[in-house]
């Protein structure tokens, strides 16, 4: 099963991953969509999201912007990043996600 991590706000992708305030959880098994939920965000601490989203047992993120330290501690946390995502609703990316047509793009995080 894989679980997946996106940073939102109102449901759409948030644009800066560090500084959010919820996660969207969603569960992906078999190609199908499971359990969706939405998390509080810990506060704002680097380095600390990583960690606190392994302990949730994410397995991959989709993300618009995100700093390399973060990219380097989910790399060591065997937590897959897709980075450059567009705006638009966690469900749509992850839906996009299985069906191999998400569009990542340029990181629009310099840090």
């Amino acid at each position: 099963m894989r679980k997946i991590a996106i940073p939102t706000e109102g449901g759409i992708l948030s644009t800066h991953f560090g500084h959010c305030k919820h996660f969207t959880l969603i569960e992906v098994k078999n190609d199908s969509i499971g359990n969706e939920i939405v998390v509080e965000a810990p506060p704002h601490e680097p380095g600390l999201l990583p960690k606190w989203l392994a302990e949730r047992g994410v397995t991959e993120i989709i993300s618009g912007g995100i700093g390399q330290k973060a990219i380097n501690l989910f790399k060591s946390n065997n937590i897959i990043i897709h980075a450059g995502a567009p705006n638009k609703p966690a469900i749509e990316l992850v839906r996009d996600l299985i069906d191999k047509r998400l569009m990542t793009g340029t990181n629009a995080c310099d840090h």
